[in-house]
């Protein structure tokens, strides 16, 4: 399960799908400018997201 940490304060979050309630797997995007993006997808094709925020800042989590 991919686990966000913000590097201020420390704290983690888990994410699930909210469709089939899988733990969401990390993964990274590469936008149109060739720039990656961290995200964390649903492994059964459900979606993706982008990393959450925590003290104005994404978090980040472990490729």
């Amino acid at each position: 399960m991919a686990t966000y940490e913000c590097s201020v304060c420390g704290m983690t979050v888990n994410a699930s799908c909210g469709k089939c309630d899988a733990p969401l797997v990390n993964d990274t995007l590469t936008t149109d400018d060739g720039r990656e993006v961290q995200i964390s997808k649903c492994p059964n094709g459900h979606g993706k997201i982008k990393s959450p925020l925590c003290c104005g800042q994404d978090m980040t989590c472990t490729v």
